[in-house]
């Protein structure tokens, strides 16, 4: 089964994809990226089965003819989140002053160009002030890059989904925005007009929506929808 799935839930997937396969009895081929990236992919004629992307993007293809809709699911959320080195002093980013002090005190801060947690992030920026301070910090990265430039030595901070800081060896989760900047990202999963094993696919995606993965959630930094 072919899953172009969101770097969202990639640490989920990686744990529970040997059960999924001896569930679902096949295996499964996944490719992750921003949600962006991949229904940009899509559009252009990318072979797959199911595709696991924010939901607005999901109900655009649906329209296009690319899923279909009536088998939209949402599976979890997640809001943003900020990490640095595993092994360096833990700052702290739990009320909206401190994190803006952590922030003006990081010498560099990275985030993905095309991730859907950017606009939290410029928001935040806006509301503590600080998007001037805060320019010349910024390294904008590719798909999952913050977390590995953070884990590398390249920038000392990274801000992005959470669920995507908690799997990425090397980097320590510092907490999540404060409620008054936090903004929650949904994900949901759909199967392409054109699964060449639709049982398959629809299997798949009752593995995705059933106590399988909700088991695994809170271990990934994320919370289970309606």
């Amino acid at each position: 089964v072919r899953v172009l799935s969101s770097n969202a839930v990639k640490g989920v997937l990686d744990d529970l994809q040997p059960q999924i396969e001896r569930a679902i009895s096949r295996p499964l081929s996944i490719e992750f990226s921003t949600s962006t990236a991949l229904k940009g992919k899509i559009e252009q004629g990318e072979p797959f089965d199911v595709a696991i992307l924010v939901p607005a993007l999901l109900d655009e293809l649906a329209k296009q003819g690319h899923l279909v809709a009536e088998s939209q699911v949402n599976l979890a959320r997640t809001g943003v989140g900020v990490g640095s080195r595993e092994g360096t002093p833990k700052a702290d980013v739990s009320t909206p002053d401190a994190l803006k002090r952590t922030l003006l005190n990081a010498r560099s801060v990275a985030f993905t160009a095309e991730g859907q947690s950017r606009p939290t992030i410029e928001a935040a920026f806006e509301k503590l002030a600080i998007a001037d301070a805060m320019r010349p910090k910024v390294m904008l990265v590719g798909p999952a890059g913050g977390p590995v430039a953070v884990a590398k030595g390249e920038a000392e901070l990274v801000m992005t989904l959470t669920s995507e800081i908690v799997p990425v060896p090397g980097v320590q989760l510092l907490g999540p925005f404060p409620a008054e900047l936090q903004s929650y990202v949904t994900i949901g999963a759909a199967r392409s007009t054109h699964a060449k094993d639709p049982e398959a696919a629809d299997s798949f995606l009752r593995q995705l929506t059933g106590s399988t993965l909700t088991s695994v959630l809170d271990a990934h930094g994320m919370e289970s929808v309606e």
